[in-house]
């Protein structure tokens, strides 16, 4: 028996190193060759690492959410043979090895597909909570009631020996709590009666620690306080209870990738938000009209591909804004082409899919790109090059999206179109109160290349191509 040595590949276009996002084998588990081992993710693709060998598992080279080296060691998998370590090798496994694993033979995606966290996966980026705590709870509110035959008319202690319930009075001493047989009556001051009954408490079973067993104040929301914990799970009210559970969820994968470019982007990049709203009345009259018409065969028209058709549009006027900004070289590219990003809500986090040359799309071709990619970003199967090179995104959340946002340009790009949500409002038009449907563009811009009076002109532009609906077929 020998061992194989399996090492992270050189997955091109000059990357050093990439993160482990997912383990399919554990420590001991038999291998078949060309089986999935691991998914590794460079920038927002990921990659799934095969095994070239079939054996058993030894040792895995690093933890779920480790950034590791190409050539680095990935996996030791004993083989029949001599296997690939060289005799005199130390054979001991690597130090980063954690047997953090998904089960064995989960389904494969394509080599190169969207970094797109399966649930699997995500469990095993889940570490065990850290500083869960279960209420402690005290005795229940039953046992604070003295049991029969330990009557205590001015007696400290109980007939069974047992010291009473004492708490303390602020000066360090615990004087004795009088607890009384049932049919005592408890001693208490107006003011303390009131109060128990406004909080629905029996002074009968309220320990005191006064003169003669008297109840003060401090004895009544001691018991009140010992009385919320005692109550037995289903009884308290759950919707005030006090929670005491921590979870510690590591920042991995897609998600990590998110932050960074989320950081790079509000550190490196300017912003300003400009808003403008859109009287949409006209427009979602044409888009029913035309789904009624042509719907079935053609497929459904969202307000997207309008909004990018007026995009493509207005950019013609303000190439500044279909650019991207080097900002260490100081250089601004602009782009004859319209490579349109799509912010997509996915279940491992927001991706941007890239409609290629939108300036080429009518509305149906434009809405079955959107519908496409969005499904290939949503199930991971979206390839590098559907993620990279846009050169301006839309961003929308749909019916959630709210009265205003201030989005977040997506660097290296220096414009972003936000899409709130469309609502019926009473309109003055000609004197007279009338309802229209009204929708915000909650739009970004980077301060350093776009100057606020060129992006209000390019999107006070873009209102009247949807305003006007017929101009977005004319030009």
């Amino acid at each position: 028996m020998g061992i194989h040595i399996i090492k992270m590949p050189d997955i091109g276009e000059g990357i050093a190193e990439v993160e482990l996002v997912a383990w399919h084998v554990k420590v001991g588990d038999m291998v078949a060759e060309d089986q999935i081992l691991a998914d590794v993710m460079t920038d927002k693709a990921t990659v799934e690492i095969p095994s070239s060998v079939a054996g058993k598992v030894l040792a895995l080279g690093g933890a779920v959410g480790q950034v590791m080296a190409v050539g680095s060691e990935v996996i030791r998998i004993e083989v029949e043979g001599a296997g690939n370590l060289k005799p005199g090798a130390t054979n001991a496994a690597p130090a980063a090895a954690a047997p953090v694993s998904a089960p064995a033979g989960a389904p494969a995606t394509p080599t190169a597909t969207a970094a797109s966290v399966s649930s699997s996966a995500r469990s095993n980026e889940q570490t065990p909570a850290h500083g869960e705590q279960t209420p402690v709870r005290a005795e229940p509110v039953e046992a604070l009631r003295p049991a029969q035959g330990e009557r205590k008319s001015g007696s400290a202690t109980a007939s069974n020996g047992a010291a009473p319930a004492r708490h303390g009075n602020g000066n360090g001493k615990a004087p004795a709590a009088l607890v009384r047989a049932p049919g005592d009556k408890p001693i208490a001051s107006p003011s303390v009666r009131r109060q128990a009954w406004d909080l629905g408490v029996e002074l009968q079973f309220v320990p005191g620690t006064g003169t003669a067993g008297r109840i003060t104040h401090e004895d009544l929301q001691a018991y009140v306080a010992r009385a919320a914990q005692a109550q037995p799970a289903g009884v308290a009210d759950q919707r005030y209870a006090q929670r005491l559970d921590e979870q510690t969820i590591p920042v991995i994968g897609l998600r990590r990738k998110i932050a960074q470019k989320m950081q790079e982007a509000k550190r490196r990049i300017p912003h300003f938000t400009y808003v403008e709203e859109v009287d949409m009345t006209e427009l979602e009259a044409l888009r029913v009209k035309l789904n009624a018409q042509h719907g079935k065969e053609r497929g459904r028209l969202t307000v997207l591909p309008f909004l990018a058709r007026a995009m493509v549009l207005a950019v013609r006027s303000h190439p500044e804004v279909n650019a991207r900004y080097d900002d260490e070289a100081a250089v601004e590219t602009r782009f004859g082409a319209v490579h349109l990003g799509i912010a997509t809500q996915t279940q491992g986090g927001l991706m941007v899919p890239v409609i290629r040359h939108a300036e080429t799309l009518d509305l149906w071709a434009c809405a079955a790109e959107v519908l496409r990619l969005s499904e290939a970003a949503r199930s991971g199967k979206a390839t590098r090059d559907e993620l990279t090179g846009s050169t301006i995104t839309i961003t929308s959340l749909g019916a959630l999206g709210g009265i205003v946002s201030t989005p977040v340009i997506n660097h290296p790009e220096v414009a972003i179109v936000g899409v709130n949500r469309m609502v019926e409002r009473p309109m003055v038009r000609n004197g007279v109160f009338v309802a229209r449907q009204m929708m915000n563009l909650s739009s970004s811009f980077d301060h350093r290349v776009v100057d606020g009076m060129n992006a209000a002109e390019f999107v006070q532009r873009i209102r009247g191509y949807l305003e006007c609906p017929a101009t977005l077929f004319v030009e």
